[in-house]
């Protein structure tokens, strides 16, 4: 008896090396699944953060079918939620969180006042507070989230003008269009890079064009550049010269709007200023007037 249990812990145990040493192959289905599905990078969130969406998300969770009865998300939120790789159901459910906390943040401060202080509120304010409250909490999390995305999608239109610098620098110096592709989508690093590569990885094992690829991540991702180039390159067709006419024209007008987009934010930037000067001076005014204003008028 012993023998045979002895025997059957040793074949067990060989059996469990050779299955860790060699393990089974997957199947074709599965790996093809995985290269096609979409690796978005988010910010690496820091422990607090990541507790707080967590805690978030199963509070709120009961409510998710309620706010999406209200019609969210809707196209624009859903192309915010891809930037940022956001989980959709989490989103929704801080929603919910933020407006709960809205409905009952008059009514517990109305109680408190009533209890400490004696002060009686009413039911009309703490009912107006409550709703307005709501309603602004509810769409905070969107601004937050629009913010983000429009940071991203700036650092999408950055890579991109990046790659097709480098892509008509390849295709000059006698390199095929794939190959000055993936030399190009290479170089840049962050997660706009890793989407680019993606996507010409996943049109490398397709064998298809990588221009379709990349119009598909730019009406995902609602980034224009990558669409208009997506069109632009698949009138132009697969001779290499047009191709390459194509990619210095698209570059050469991604590189003017930021240049554009940079002086706008600068001018941007000194009207703002300017607002804190005048009030500066303003006051330096009122500082050295007051006090022949303050003699004149006791004088009167």
């Amino acid at each position: 008896m012993i023998v045979m249990l002895l025997g059957a812990l040793f074949g067990a145990g060989a059996t469990g090396l050779v299955y860790g040493l060699r393990p089974p192959r997957p199947a074709l289905a599965d790996v093809l699944a995985a290269l096609n599905a979409p690796t978005p990078q988010p910010d690496p969130p820091s422990a607090a953060g990541r507790g707080e969406g967590e805690w978030a998300t199963r509070l709120g969770r009961g409510a998710v079918p309620a706010v999406r009865a209200l019609g969210f998300p809707n196209a624009s939120l859903r192309a915010d939620l891809a930037v940022c790789g956001t989980d959709e159901e989490q989103h929704l459910a801080g929603k919910a969180v933020c407006a709960t906390a809205g409905l009952l943040t008059p009514w517990t401060a109305a109680l408190l006042l009533r209890a400490g202080a004696g002060i009686q509120a009413g039911w009309w304010m703490p009912l107006a507070g409550s709703l307005s409250l709501a309603v602004l909490l509810f769409f905070a999390p969107d601004l937050d989230l629009r913010r983000k995305a429009a940071r991203r999608r700036r650092e999408m239109r950055h890579t991109l003008s990046l790659v097709l610098d480098l892509a008509v620098i390849a295709l000059a110096g006698g390199a095929g269009v794939q190959q000055a592709l993936t030399q190009a989508v290479a170089a840049p690093a962050g997660w706009a890079g890793t989407r680019l590569r993606h996507a010409l990885h996943i049109a490398e094992l397709t064998r298809t064009s990588p221009w379709s690829h990349f119009g598909d991540l730019g009406r995902t991702l609602a980034v224009s550049d990558l669409t208009e180039l997506a069109a632009t390159l698949t009138l132009a067709g697969s001779e290499g010269a047009r191709i390459r006419g194509s990619l210095t024209a698209k570059a050469r007008a991604m590189r003017r709007r930021r240049v554009a987009e940079a002086d706008g934010a600068a001018q941007a930037a000194t009207e703002r200023m300017s607002l804190p000067v005048v009030g500066l001076f303003a006051a330096f005014l009122l500082l050295i007037g007051y006090p022949a204003l303050a003699h004149v008028i006791a004088m009167g």
